[in-house]
């Protein structure tokens, strides 16, 4: 049995019961449990991805304690799980102990689940008002678990201020996810340190405080905590990710692609993980593989999948940079039957087509994103960046100081780009003076942009005053 990451699962008293129901099963005796233990064992084989051994033990407990709320809740969680909220409902009408936490918690997730949020945090009010004192800070700390567990993070902070502080180690760690949701990556990353210093073999704290390191674009860091969790368990999907997407930001596509490919090894229907294996190959300059990969990510996500738009797009520019763009754009237009970011497929025609000099079609599609984006001076940016792209030089420079003036004064986007734009142009005064705005209002900007400019030791932050300094020199 390999360590989990949970302290119950990974607890000897659990080691113990499973193997009294391995050894049962085995040996075709009866199990001797009741439904509760049962649906600890079905939790934990569904956690270790043995689904036909969660879906025998779990059957087993249901035929045991047909109306018992943890079998029950598997079955709920399972239908939330596949979308299927009526059949959540029909399965939390098999409850007989209504009046049980377990109860209350469903039928939350469940309006949850449906996004009805209000509809249910009425519910759990109404229901905290029944809840014997003793009972109090167990309720709020359960309440705001299902909210951090459905990423409603403003939700279960309002349930966490409710709550005693304590030094527990759950709490601990349901301030430091809450944290994160909220934005607020540093305070989340400082708890999550302090945490490991309490159990330094938790995969779970390691891979939390690698997504806070990276999250603050401390990439080094996270990648160095994503490692810790791999040492602990080398098949950790979550880890493997995180540092995959750490080498990815640091640009270092070869190293990058494998850890993409172990994550695939464990998780293979994962679509996300071909998307950015399909882009590493396409920035090491070997499209026809690229492509393999993002037509098989296709074929996996369909439309409906969140990184749609993204798979097309990077598929889109592969064909093109692979001389197929007759069958990118075809691609795209497939698109238009589709819910999907229309904008995004129409600015991604303009680029394909201005990479091969037909302004007049390319400045079509793009008139066509301006007329149905919401955020124009976005759409405007994005514009502009691919005249810069397709080495449009000195009309992205015009464009820019149009969308400066546009933009106002409070604008914290596109400066730099701009100073890139300049720096091409070898107009290095007007590029010093966008790097230091850039570097005051923008350093993610700075970073994603200029990035291939400076040691990679220097922050973005720093830029200006790193070339200010060489200048000096």
């Amino acid at each position: 049995m390999k360590k989990t990451g949970d302290e119950y699962f990974d607890s000897q008293e659990f080691r113990d019961m499973l193997a009294n129901y391995e050894e049962s099963i085995n040996a075709g005796l009866p199990v001797l449990m009741d439904a509760d233990e049962l649906a600890d064992i079905a939790d934990y084989y569904q956690m270790s991805e043995e689904l036909d051994k969660a879906e025998e033990a779990i059957t087993l407990a249901l035929s045991l304690a047909p109306g018992s709320i943890a079998p029950i809740t598997y079955r709920i969680h399972e239908a939330l799980f596949n979308g299927d909220t009526q059949t959540a409902w029909e399965w939390l009408d098999q409850i007989i102990e209504k009046s049980e936490p377990d109860y209350i918690y469903d039928r939350a997730e469940i309006l949850i689940a449906e996004g009805k949020v209000d509809e249910a945090d009425r519910f759990l009010r109404e229901e905290f008002k029944k809840v014997p004192a003793d009972e109090y800070q167990d309720y709020v700390i359960d309440v705001a678990h299902i909210y951090s567990d459905y990423g409603q993070s403003e939700k279960a902070m309002e349930w966490m201020v409710r709550a005693h502080h304590e030094d527990s180690l759950d709490y601990q760690e349901l301030m430091g996810r809450t944290l994160f949701g909220l934005g607020k990556y540093k305070d989340s990353e400082q708890i999550f340190s302090k945490l490991i210093d309490h159990d330094p073999f938790s995969k779970r704290y390691w891979n939390a405080l690698a997504s806070a390191q990276f999250m603050e674009e401390d990439y080094p860091g996270s990648i160095q905590s994503s490692e810790y969790a791999i040492a602990i368990d080398p098949k950790d999907p979550d880890g493997l990710m995180a540092k995959a997407n750490g080498l990815f930001r640091l640009n270092n596509y070869e190293e990058a692609l494998k850890y993409y490919e172990r994550y695939s090894e464990q998780i293979p229907d994962d679509e996300f993980a071909l998307l950015y294996q399909g882009t590493c190959l396409a920035n090491m300059g070997q499209s026809k593989k690229a492509i393999e990969k993002l037509e098989q990510a296709l074929r996996m996500a369909g439309w409906q999948s969140p990184y749609y738009n993204d798979i097309v797009q990077e598929l889109a520019f592969t064909y093109g940079e692979n001389g197929q763009l007759d069958k990118g754009l075809a691609l795209l237009n497939e698109t238009d039957e589709v819910d999907c970011d229309h904008v995004q497929m129409e600015l991604v025609k303009g680029h394909l087509l201005l990479s091969v000099g037909r302004l007049t079609d390319a400045e079509m599609h793009f008139r066509t994103a301006v007329s149905i984006c919401e955020d124009f001076n976005e759409v405007f940016l994005r514009i502009i960046v691919s005249l810069y792209d397709n080495r449009y030089l000195e009309a992205a420079h015009k464009l820019y100081e149009k969308y400066f003036a546009m933009s106002g004064k409070d604008n914290k986007t596109g400066y730099a780009y701009m100073a890139l734009c300049c720096y091409d142009l070898k107009r290095y005064d007007e590029f010093l003076a966008y790097l230091k705005r850039a570097c005051e209002v923008n350093p993610f900007e700075c970073r994603s942009v200029l990035s291939h400019l400076f040691p990679e030791d220097v922050k973005p932050e720093q830029y200006y005053e790193y070339i200010k300094d060489k200048l000096t020199q």
